[in-house]
């Protein structure tokens, strides 16, 4: 057989196997403990995408290094479609990120600030206030070093020009632990994860890092119009395949996950989660990636922020 006739054998081949994909059960890695946002966002697209192919959807939480574990678990998994991850800020690095391939964005959403009510401050204005009349006393919880609740918090120093103690955790679910024990003041988190607890008044909303309010919190004002204009910040969550992952799976993966974020009852309950619903191609994938990476890694280069490996 010529090259050209090997080369349109192995496309046939490709896209049958397309067609035919998944044949057996899937999995989902979450490099983070559960109950957060990934995890949530995980067990419900799986759910729902397990009803559409007829095959199981195995969530897995593989946490640690600030989500690099799960995610090179995936890395190094056969690039067949049937090993994915549920990435976020933290677990993609311009280091790693060649090692995947853009599948689709699952959700990008603002984040809420979050208080202990023991917190003597009712609103951004008067948080700055506090931080700045005791500087290095006030303590912020995260998800990890380089996650999305990391950076929009040091965007917030930087901006407000304050000093607060980051405390580090091993997802999302541990901060939130300590949030509401009062073992730390404050957490910038997934609406996902803290909107029980502020409605049910275990915890304060101070404010919400987009760009405009949340429909789930619409007396909550953003960052930007409580004194610090400018300020802007959202975290996301979207699925990767391992890099060589022949292209008509991914588009395949990608198709198949729009129609799921596209579902009426998907969509209402991740806006009921606080999560906004994303869905788009691989390529548009993609350049949201660049495009977030670029954002952060200028503001870890200027605070001196190394990111987990």
């Amino acid at each position: 057989m010529n090259f050209t006739g090997l080369f349109f054998a192995v496309l046939l081949s490709t896209r049958v196997l397309a067609q035919d994909f998944p044949a057996r059960p899937v999995r989902v890695i979450v490099p983070f403990p559960p109950g957060g946002g990934a995890d949530a966002l995980a067990r419900l697209l799986g759910s729902k995408l397990a009803d559409l192919w007829g095959q199981q959807v195995i969530v897995e939480n593989k946490p640690g290094a600030s989500g690099h574990i799960g995610a090179d678990l995936v890395a190094q998994s056969p690039a067949d479609g049937y090993t994915l991850l549920m990435s976020s800020t933290a677990s993609l690095t311009e280091k790693n990120v060649d090692r995947f391939a853009p599948v689709s964005l699952v959700s990008a959403s603002a984040y809420i600030v979050t208080a202990n009510p023991r917190v003597a401050a009712q609103n951004i204005r008067e948080l700055i206030a506090l931080a700045r009349a005791n500087p290095a006393k006030l303590t912020f919880g995260s998800s990890g070093v380089g996650a999305a609740s990391h950076l929009s918090a040091e965007l917030f120093k930087s901006m407000a020009r304050v000093d607060m103690l980051h405390v580090p955790y091993k997802g999302t679910g541990q901060a939130l632990t300590d949030l509401l024990a009062g073992q730390v003041d404050l957490l910038f988190a997934p609406s996902q994860t803290v909107l029980p607890h502020v409605k049910a008044g275990r915890l304060k909303a101070l404010a919400v890092t987009g760009a405009k309010r949340a429909q789930t919190l619409p007396g909550v004002p953003t960052v930007a119009e409580s004194g610090l204009p400018g300020y802007q910040a959202v975290g996301w969550f979207g699925l990767l395949a391992p890099a060589a992952t022949p292209g008509s799976i991914v588009l395949k993966l990608s198709a198949d996950v729009n129609s799921v974020l596209a579902q009426a009852e998907v969509r209402a309950k991740m806006t009921a989660l606080g999560a906004d619903p994303g869905g788009n191609t691989p390529e548009e994938f993609a350049r949201f990636i660049r495009e977030d990476q670029a954002k952060w890694a200028k503001l870890m280069r200027q605070a001196g922020i190394e990111a987990a490996q």
